[in-house]
């Protein structure tokens, strides 16, 4: 397709040459015409080729210009010479009109530099900042203002060429050069100095104004590209249940319209000097769900804690990266991740782990027994492929068919198949095997039948689906700019959390209950979370990650499939995540065996083995989760007041620090060489 517009363009360019030169007016026309069509088509359906225009330099003000210069051509062609000094006038307003398109883009590039501030904001009053809606996207996006402003003028040219009357010319050009000065206009207003917002002092001594009084006690510090965001989402809620006064502070600007619905206030620091404001700050303690390469920049500021959060655990080298060391605490789930560490000998010290459980995993109900319907559902929630190239990483690639195949053989399974959002990102052999499971589900709900919940199910569901986007919709226009976005997204009403949280739970109530008891289903949306999925499950299937530990929450039996080409006692041994679980080889031979086990507790060998395991990864169910990781950041809070506190009593002992000591003067300020006296240091090169 891109191949066929591509040559559809070019060859309309050069028949409009062609049509010019002769002149020929029918090709002319029509060519031009095409042209212009061909234009709509790359940017309705094909526009990952305006990229390749760029970078070839063909983009879009070179093709009109070329487009119209050709009609230029064409019109001169087919007067005669004295004619020339009709047409002189509508090629003055065509140049006219592309200075003030160039006018137009070096003033929205001046508009947008006022409107990027060093500091992004949601759920905080920054009206102060005289913030403001974004300018029309006509003005703001060439690829969207030149086909629309000068479509007036290239019409009117073509209709002189057909004509050969200058005035449809002239009248076309009066109308783009009336909208692209009243569009010059609009945007020149904007950098009036009580119309743009403010300045990056006055934003920067705003947000030191904000922080102080604000006084934030613990924050999440998250950093991260666009499909990581629930990384960060899902220690939202513990954040938000702690006492103080909780802060989640980004790196990526994209990142801030990708936290979940929350009351914390978020802020955006996207350079060091304003990410280095916070040292001064109340700010004592930040959590890191997860390493990447900006966490370096916040692990300099000396005043605040740093604890590793991570966002689940597992069997896997991520668990205990070497990185860990550069943190002053490690949290983990339990004594199996504190172990994980010891033996892996990355740096971490014992002392420096502390164990808090899951908070997340209050959402996860327990165990109530076997299926109790017609069905057992069984939830296939595969991990990615990773980056390494481990064949064990995800069992999508060489067992993923062989495990749907023989769930799907079974009439009384209802399998739910969630793969993970990253699936296929990194080996195509993973995707290409997702997208064969997908149509096997899809093939077995073909052959399905039976009854389907009655409409007012599909009804209930639309209504909570309403009330729910009525409680997330932030009012944002889709061409909102993060200006506009920090004007729309200011403080929270209160309890729109909570409420949040209850018509999300009665959502996915009510999502469950909208589908029929025996189809399949394919869960890829952010919407029902993977913890619902648990609750509907009977059975987890999965690889080694953080879902098997998550699942142990539930006591429901799981199975892993060992893809590694491990012997079953080798992969036990070296992923303890796997002592509870049916093993499962990668043609999928035990899944009957399995699935008689979960429909038949009496003969769910590993129940006990479970229980044990799930101690030893989550930790002791009292005191909860939530009421260890509060503790634990009351601990290390109170750590960071006492390292403020002697660096306070130091800094008061010593009025002139060490390191404030006044260097001393070079030698020739002080006493001239001599030539028996060399100079210090390597000396001039």
């Amino acid at each position: 397709m891109k191949l066929l517009v591509l040559g559809g363009l070019a060859a309309a360019f050069l028949a409009q040459a062609v049509g010019a030169l002769l002149p020929h007016v029918p090709l002319l026309l029509a060519a031009t015409a095409g042209s212009v069509a061909a234009e709509g088509v790359v940017y309705r359906w094909q526009r990952g080729m305006l990229s390749l225009f760029a970078k070839s330099h063909a983009d879009l003000t070179v093709r009109h210009v070329l487009r119209d210069l050709l009609l230029v051509v064409g019109l001169l062609r087919l007067g005669e010479q004295d004619r020339e000094t009709v047409y002189a006038p509508l090629v003055a307003g065509l140049l006219a009109f592309y200075g003030l398109h160039c006018a137009i883009q070096a003033v929205s590039v001046l508009v947008r530099r006022s409107r990027t501030l060093p500091v992004v904001t949601r759920n905080i009053d920054a009206s102060a900042l005289r913030l403001s809606p974004a300018p029309p996207v006509l003005l703001r996006r060439p690829g969207h203002r030149l086909p629309v402003f000068g479509l007036p003028s290239t019409a009117g040219l073509l209709a002189t060429a057909a004509t050969d009357a200058p005035v449809y010319g002239a009248a076309g050009l009066a109308v783009s050069l009336t909208a692209a000065l009243a569009g010059l206009g609009t945007l020149l207003l904007r950098l009036l100095p009580g119309r743009r917002p403010a300045g990056e002092q006055e934003v920067l001594d705003w947000f030191e104004g904000w922080l102080a009084e604000y006084r934030p006690t613990v924050g999440l510090y998250f950093s991260g590209g666009a499909s990581s965001a629930y990384q960060a989402n899902m220690w939202l809620e513990p954040l938000a249940r702690l006492k103080g006064r909780p802060l989640i502070v980004l790196r990526e600007r994209f990142m801030v319209q990708r936290i979940a619905a929350t009351d914390i206030p978020v802020v955006c620091l996207p350079k060091v000097s304003t990410l280095m404001r916070l040292e001064h700050s109340t700010l004592e303690v930040l959590l890191h769900p997860s390493n990447s390469g900006k966490t370096s920049q916040v692990l300099r500021i000396p005043t605040i804690k740093h604890a590793f959060v991570n966002h689940g655990e597992s069997d896997k080298l991520s668990s205990c990266n070497p990185y860990a060391k550069a943190y002053d605490e490690v949290w983990v789930a339990g004594p199996a991740a504190r172990e994980r560490y010891a033996l892996a000998e990355v740096g971490v010290e014992d002392k420096d782990v502390v164990e808090i459980g899951r908070p997340q995993l209050e959402a996860v109900r327990p165990y109530a027994g076997p299926p109790a319907g017609p069905y057992t559902t069984v939830l296939y929630a595969p991990t990615w492929e990773g980056w390494d190239g481990n064949p064990g990483n995800t069992s999508v690639v060489t067992a993923g068919e062989n495990l749907v195949r023989a769930l799907l053989a079974d009439p009384g399974v209802r399998l739910l198949y969630k793969p993970h959002p990253l699936t296929g990102s990194v080996d195509p052999r993973a995707r290409a095997a997702d997208l064969r499971i997908r149509e096997l589900v899809r093939a077995a709900n073909r052959e399905r039948t039976g009854p389907r919940p009655p409409a007012s199910a599909a009804a209930e569901l639309q209504r909570r689906t309403a009330e729910l986007g009525r409680l997330t919709a932030t009012g944002l226009r889709p061409t909102a700019d993060q200006v506009e976005r920090m004007l729309r997204q200011s403080e929270p009403a209160p309890g729109r959390a909570g409420e949040v949280a209850r018509a999300t739970a009665a959502w996915e109530e009510a999502y469950w209950a909208s589908l029929p008891e025996w189809e399949h289903q394919v869960v890829t949306d952010a919407r029902p979370a993977l913890y619902s999925c648990f609750n509907r499950a009977d059975l987890l299937i999965s690889d080694v990650s953080s879902v098997i530990s998550d699942f142990l929450a539930s006591g429901k039996p799981y199975a892993v499939a060992n893809t590694g080409g491990l012997t079953e006692d080798a992969f036990r041994r070296a992923c303890p995540t796997v002592a509870a679980a049916t093993v499962l080889t990668p043609d999928a031979a035990g899944v009957p065996r399995l699935l008689d086990a979960v429909r038949h507790p009496e003969r769910d060998e590993l129940a006990g083995a479970r229980a044990a395991l799930t101690l030893r990864l989550l930790g002791p169910a009292e005191p909860s989760s939530q009421e260890r990781f509060a503790r634990a950041v009351r601990a290390l809070r109170a750590a960071a007041g006492e390292h403020r506190a002697r660096m306070a009593r130091r800094l008061a002992a010593e009025p002139t620090a060490p390191w404030q000591t006044e260097l001393p003067a070079p030698r020739h300020e002080t006493a001239p060489l001599t030539t028996t006296a060399p100079p210090e240091g390597p000396g001039p090169r």
